[in-house]
């Protein structure tokens, strides 16, 4: 039996990588052998869709080391990681993985350490062009790091190699006539869709609100508003919006696989933050967008991920401080004015992407167990 230990952090941008991963590794590897474990810390959101992908879970503590003054830098240190460490160690000695395979982020770096003290090979994936202090660390005994932006910081060069982020292939087969029914689209007007990542963004939310009637006049708008945030603001976008323009308005909480697949096949503009999930999704799309970064994100990597991408000329960067109504609402009227900038933004974001970038990983990882 093939035993592979993937683990990660949290979030939507760890776990949706992963699975690209998974689903091109079963693809390419036709036996029955393999078996796929996840150890890492507990996230319901997370859980549910590696468990429709068969993933075997462990959740384990986890905790961060901020670099910054934080009281909760003591119990993380003194406490979670370490056991989160021997939760690992423990899991790795019952079931004797042939591989880890870790995305980096809170968690990951106890699975990490354990793999290194049990000698069992790590591969480490980086999707931001900043990387966090997980994979810093896990990378100096990593086998091989695959990461996303040609110009990645830090990491030790004879190791490195340029996949891309992983995008799941069903993304890009979105369907026009499903997307009109699923989110009641006119199409009467060009449609923007603001996507705040798989935690919806709240101050993306907030600013949507604020010019909902000045875009509704031009466009048609799907606003993927997160879970946590729906309610608020669809109760908010009924008090606003002009009762002309409802129509055209068409908020969304969570954004499942089918409802994305399709957002991204009606948009002719998104609008979003600019994780790597995101921006590698928006450009194997060949999709024109406006990336606001998250402020304060770690190390700036969101900055840093969309000023990359931005140098391509695929995209427009709006720091969020310049995220004002009138700049707004400029920037996305000459866009359209001009179809011509919109189509380069397109071809250069296709020229960007990396659509082979899970099948990049899965033969790297197939290649050294099927060898070794």
């Amino acid at each position: 039996m093939i035993k592979i230990l993937f683990t990660g952090g949290g979030t939507g941008g760890h776990v949706y990588p992963l699975v690209a991963i998974a689903r091109e590794i079963r693809r390419l590897y036709s036996k029955s052998d393999l078996e796929f474990h996840y150890l890492g810390p507990k996230d319901e959101f997370g859980n549910i869709l590696l468990l429709q992908e068969d993933f075997k879970i462990q959740n384990i503590f986890s905790g961060k080391i901020r670099r910054y003054f934080s009281l909760q830098n003591f119990l993380d240190a003194g406490f979670n990681i370490p056991f989160g460490f021997f939760q690992s160690l423990y899991f790795m000695i019952i079931n004797r993985p042939n591989m880890v395979f870790s995305k980096g982020g809170s968690g990951s770096i106890s699975v990490a350490w354990a793999a290194r003290i049990l000698n069992i090979p790590l591969f480490i994936h980086e999707s931001d062009s900043v990387p966090g202090l997980s994979n810093q660390m896990a990378s100096k005994w990593a086998k091989k790091i695959f990461v996303s932006f040609p110009k990645t910081e830090y990491f030790d060069s004879s190791k490195i190699i340029l996949a891309g982020n992983p995008v799941r292939s069903e993304l890009l087969d979105g369907n026009m006539e499903e997307a009109k029914k699923l989110f009641d689209l006119t199409l009467e007007k060009p449609v923007i869709l603001f996507y705040g990542g798989s935690q919806g963004a709240q101050a993306l939310n907030d600013f949507v609100l604020q010019i909902l009637n000045e875009i509704l006049k031009d466009f048609e708008i799907i606003h993927a508003t997160g879970m946590d945030n729906y309610k608020q603001v669809l109760s908010e976008a009924e008090v606003v919006i002009d009762k002309n323009f409802e129509k055209y308005y068409h908020a969304t909480a969570y954004m499942d696989e089918d409802k994305i697949k399709s957002a991204y096949k009606a948009a002719d503009l998104i609008v979003a933050r600019a994780g790597a999930s995101s921006i590698f999704e928006i450009a194997a799309l060949g999709k024109p967008s406006i990336l606001v970064p998250l402020p304060g994100a770690a190390q700036n990597h969101q900055a840093k991920n969309a000023y990359q991408y931005g140098q391509a000329g695929a995209c427009i960067v709006l720091e969020q401080d310049n995220l004002t109504p009138n700049f707004f609402m400029e920037k996305v009227r000459s866009l359209f004015f001009r179809k011509e900038d919109l189509e380069k933004m397109s071809q250069e974001a296709l020229r960007f992407s990396k659509p082979m970038a899970a099948k990049t990983v899965a033969r790297e990882v197939l290649e050294f167990l099927t060898l070794s």
